[in-house]
């Protein structure tokens, strides 16, 4: 069973995704979705062992997409972050996008 993480570590992150990076949230979802022209993604959850989100399609085909995370599982609040930036990674080299810089 993966790790579950707290709601404070939960709302904190998501929060951040959702407002601060909605533009990875996007690239994330059209480099990992089935669905094809993705025009909405929202991260919705994660835990231990993937990340979430809610994506919508340009013809209205919505689903829940679970990408597991590219290092393994984890069970600290700290390491989601480096999860993501490598999903965020992983995305821009299946798309042929440029990754902007990692502060």
């Amino acid at each position: 069973m993966p790790h579950t993480f707290d709601d404070d570590a939960l709302a904190g992150v998501l929060g951040h995704m959702n407002s601060d990076h909605p533009d990875d949230n996007l690239l994330i979802a059209r480099a990992f979705s089935p669905l094809a022209d993705v025009v909405s993604s929202t991260m919705t959850t994660f835990d231990g062992a993937a990340g979430q989100w809610h994506v919508v399609a340009a013809e209205g085909a919505e689903e829940v997409l679970r990408v597991p995370w590219p290092g393994g599982e984890i069970s600290e609040r700290r390491e989601v972050r480096r999860e993501i930036v490598a999903l965020y990674d992983a995305a821009c080299a299946r798309l042929g996008v440029e990754p902007r810089p990692h502060a």
